[in-house]
């Protein structure tokens, strides 16, 4: 019987021949090779035994591996492996099926020379310096000179949790780097949201990188703790960040291979000339308001869900809210909180999934306390979701969705019962399928939907908006809503919006779409990509990457993109 420790030494074997049949012949014929900056300096998946053993050949040769060692214990099926590379230390997971791979996970986790200052490697503390400056002296030397007569390596735009993750891990590997935010204080992006917001994935699953919340730290996090954890996480990292600072342009100047960035700084205006621009503002876009006949003549407010302030103050008022996924729940339910009228408008069919089903099904086997106390990790959970390449990911979503409706049957019957209408992505892969396709067109329920269930969150769905009147809303089956302010929780375009504005319209159409992997299914055209299309690799434009994501990917795939840079900067990958 073919353990890991056995295919391991197998492949390795064809490896070094490089043997193209016998690589192939390692694999399940339907089999899946995903690989992190291992042998490619990508993330790609490679698909079917035939792709995979000509992948392999292709890049073998550079990638020198050695050294492959398992954890997995004797006639074991699947496991944790480390290996080496010329390049660097590597780790991974590997599933076998009948003595075949169906997966094989590959990652660089350090480069050598410029490994993570990290435990055993972590500095000792003592600086020698022959002006007598201590450790405060040199970064607030450093912070006074980056971006005015030093020039960052990496400029970051965005300080929220993306940019913060990033920027940490530039900061470990010695990278210069700038990061630039329009608000006034790290964390704002969360302080400025409405009052009752809180983080709906549980603290396992939201620990930012190289510094986790403390054991305390609560299972839901209110936004304004979140903030001033960024706050605090930018401080303790020692991060270079520029706050109340917009990029106005950006333009990548090819004979020098450096962009030109203007950036406002409070009432000042000035260039750099970074080597490499980091888009981290989350991702999405910007705002959608939809144009709807007669908005002129509403004579109350009305305003993106973002703009949004709270429910303070609008205690007795109708306050409609267009739209029905995550942020209009959240508005609606703090509505009903403060004493306001609060109907939503539902116009497309909505995902709902139960807040413990996401914590006690879905995360619970690699985030929760019981995972933390049987050894996992959250780097080892983080490994874990990794290994699995998303075309099975799609298939084990499917399957957690069909138990989930069947357990929660009576949950789903009341909702529609209310006239609320739900859908569990065209596929049935649920949030799963619907966050990484479009990010899009789901509540994670943390309370709204009972109160649309009972009544006491008005519902009107089922027939189009006609147009505003000066008092309300007018509907096509006649209906007719009286509003004293409408919210548009409509959505935000895509990433490359960002692009367009900020850099041109010719680069974002040569980079082309960000988020998805051309699944096919609604907001995600094909072609199958496999991965997150532009997130955190090279995209077509040099010097310009995407950091983005929830807490979790910007966690996991900041150490990815990090490298990636380090590696340019020290002449690893010259592009």
């Amino acid at each position: 019987m073919t353990d890991v420790a056995s295919w391991l030494a197998s492949f390795n074997e064809a490896l070094l021949a490089g043997n193209e049949a016998a690589i192939a012949e390692k694999f399940l014929p339907t089999g899946f090779w995903r690989d992190f900056l291992a042998f490619e300096w990508t993330l790609a998946t490679h698909e079917g035994a035939e792709a995979i053993g000509a992948f392999a050949v292709a890049h073998a040769g550079r990638a020198a591996p050695r050294n492959w060692t398992t954890e997995a214990e004797a006639g074991a099926s699947e496991g944790f492996i480390a290996f080496e590379t010329s390049t660097g230390s590597c780790q991974g997971y590997l599933r076998l099926v009948e003595g075949k791979a169906l997966t094989l996970f590959t990652m660089l986790g350090d480069l050598r020379g410029h490994e993570f200052p990290l435990r055993y490697r972590r500095e000792n503390g003592i600086f020698d310096d022959p002006s007598g400056r201590n450790w405060r002296d040199l970064l607030l030397n450093e912070q006074a000179t980056m971006g005015i007569t030093k020039q960052p390596y990496v400029l970051v735009v965005g300080a929220g949790q993306a940019g913060l993750a990033i920027g940490a891990t530039l900061r470990l590997l010695g990278v210069p780097h700038l990061l630039i935010d329009k608000h006034p204080r790290v964390g704002d992006q969360w302080r400025s949201r409405y009052k009752s917001l809180t983080l709906h994935d549980p603290v396992w699953y939201d620990h930012m990188p190289y510094l986790p919340f403390p054991d305390h730290w609560p299972v839901y996090t209110p936004k304004d703790k979140m903030g001033d954890w960024l706050e605090h996480y930018a401080g303790v990292m020692e991060l270079n960040v520029w706050t109340e600072t917009e990029l106005v342009s950006a333009r990548h100047d090819s004979a020098t291979g450096t962009w030109q960035a203007c950036v406002r700084r409070g009432s000042e205006t000035m260039d750099l000339q970074p080597a490499h621009l980091v888009m981290a503002l989350g991702n999405a876009g910007f705002p959608i308001v939809p144009e709807i006949e007669g908005q002129e003549h509403f004579r109350g407010p009305q305003y993106h869900s973002s703009a949004h302030p709270g429910g303070d103050d609008l205690e007795g008022k109708r306050v409609v809210v267009i739209g029905a996924n995550n942020s209009a729940h959240d508005i609606c339910a703090d509505l009903v909180v403060h004493g306001a009228k609060a109907t939503m408008v539902q116009r497309s069919s909505t995902h709902i999934v139960r807040q413990h089903s996401m914590t006690d099904v879905m995360l619970k086997p690699i985030y929760s306390q019981e995972a933390v106390d049987a050894g996992i990790t959250t780097d080892r959970a983080d490994l874990l979701g990794a290994s699995a390449p998303i075309r099975l990911q799609e298939i084990g979503a499917r399957r957690t969705w069909a138990a989930i409706r069947e357990a929660e049957a009576p949950f789903y019957e009341r909702l529609e019962k209310a006239g609320f209408r739900l859908d569990f992505a065209e596929d049935g892969a649920g949030i799963s399928g619907k966050y990484l396709r479009s990010a899009s067109g789901y509540y994670i329920d943390v309370g709204a939907s009972d109160m649309i269930a009972d009544g006491r969150i008005a519902l009107k769905s089922g027939t189009e908006i006609s147009h505003l009147t000066e008092t309300g809303i007018a509907f096509a089956d006649g209906s007719h809503i009286e509003a004293d302010l409408i919210v548009y929780a409509t959505g935000f375009g895509s990433m490359e919006q960002w692009v367009a504005r900020l850099i041109g319209e010719d680069v974002a159409a040569k980079i082309g779409r960000c988020w998805g992997y051309g699944s096919g299914f609604k907001g995600d055209p094909g072609p199958w990509e496999g991965e997150l299309r532009n997130m955190w690799k090279p995209t077509a434009q040099q010097g310009l990457w995407f950091m983005g994501g929830n807490l979790a990917q910007a966690r996991f795939y900041c150490r990815l993109l990090g490298l990636q840079l380090k590696a340019r900067l020290e002449g690893i990958v010259t592009d």
